[in-house]
């Protein structure tokens, strides 16, 4: 393929799949393979009914060493097309992911990050034999040590309640309205909730990257990946789940507003603007006035010096705003508004300090 099937679903296996795309084209990997569960016997509980299991031909491999091989093969044909500057996650359970994180690191990734997701709502281990399993690992690595990679620190951090985010997700298991079902059965045996996915994708990646999942399955990662405004591929050898997704990521909403809605600022990767570059660069005089709001009559001057001049106070834009709000703090790169002298529109002064930025100045 010369070009990328965006937002579709190629159906066949994964290995044979990814060596049509282009290499080095997609900016983030989700991966929820086949854990090689093993199970001898069929499971029950205690008022004799039958558990749903994973029992599913797709999770069943001869030997580790079989397992060993498609594992190595997948990540392979994944970091052919992940680029220099893209993330890989992968999720497994002790089952799989330890022999996952070792070929991983066999093959060249650089693991960054192991997320346990804690399940809220864990299915109880009914022969009382061992611990219940109540969490599942995540392992994100990059395509190579020190390479630059996305990680929106600050929209995980306002996501958290403020917080720095932690590598514990707390999160349930899919259930409810959120469980897709054909016949009153489960339609996937491992379907996962579009929580867990929204973390991934929002952490990782940017509006209008392309995100690919090798395991399609139920299509959580395309639906997720569309309300974040961000493109898609899957890959799903099961025409089953082909239908099931397609129909599921139709179904999903489409982005409610324009793009800016989605966009992650991530101040510590953008060069740092004083205000008073703005004046340095003529974008703005000193003794002009500055609106606080689009709206509204409260205005400063703007001093030779890059402070503002309000109400006998002086101070930086954010230290007026705040005196202005009676708050502790203010961002006054987004509450100070200058006059555009051809439209005649109050405009933000961040278009001015952007503009800086674009030109490398400042």
């Amino acid at each position: 393929m010369t070009e990328l099937p965006l937002d579709q679903i190629l159906h066949g296996d994964c290995i044979d799949l990814l060596a049509r795309l282009p290499e080095k084209s997609i900016d983030l990997i989700f991966a929820d393979p086949p854990y090689n569960l093993q199970l001898q016997n069929e499971l029950w509980r205690p008022n004799m009914t039958k558990v749903d299991a994973v029992d599913d031909e797709w999770d069943q491999f001869a030997s580790f060493e079989a397992y060993d091989r498609f594992t190595e093969a997948w990540l392979t044909a994944c970091r052919r097309v992940l680029k220099d500057t893209g993330t890989l996650w992968v999720i497994g359970s002790y089952h799989n992911i330890y022999r996952v994180g070792k070929i991983l690191q066999d093959l060249g990734y650089w693991i960054l990050n192991e997320v346990v997701w804690v399940k809220s709502n864990p299915m109880p281990n009914f022969r009382g034999v061992r611990f219940t399993n109540a969490q599942e690992t995540l392992i994100w690595a990059q395509k190579h040590k020190g390479a630059k990679y996305t990680f929106n620190h600050h929209a995980m951090k306002r996501l958290n309640g403020d917080l720095q985010m932690r590598s514990d997700w707390l999160i349930p298991l899919c259930t409810g309205a959120e469980r897709i079902k054909l016949n009153g059965e489960k339609a996937h045996a491992t379907q996962k909730p579009e929580a867990l996915l929204y973390r991934v994708i929002l952490a990782s990646s940017n509006p209008g990257d392309v995100v690919l999942d090798p395991f399609f399955g139920a299509g959580t990662t395309g639906a997720v990946a569309k309300k974040l405004h961000r493109r898609w591929i899957g890959i799903e050898r099961d025409d089953t789940y082909v239908k099931v997704a397609q129909a599921r990521i139709e179904a999903a909403a489409a982005p409610l507003y324009d793009e800016y809605v989605f966009e992650n600022e991530e101040k510590r990767r953008q060069p740092r603007i004083p205000f008073g570059a703005l004046l340095e660069n003529g974008l703005l005089r000193p003794g002009e006035a500055l609106y606080f709001g689009a709206r509204g009559d409260i205005t400063a001057t703007v001093a030779a010096d890059g402070s503002l001049i309000y109400d006998g106070a002086r101070g930086s834009i954010h230290q007026i705003g705040a005196k202005i709000k009676n708050a502790p703090t203010c961002n006054g790169w987004t509450h100070w508004y200058y006059l555009d002298a051809q439209t005649g529109a109050r405009v933000v002064i961040d278009t001015l300090r952007e503009k800086l930025r674009a030109e490398g100045s400042g």
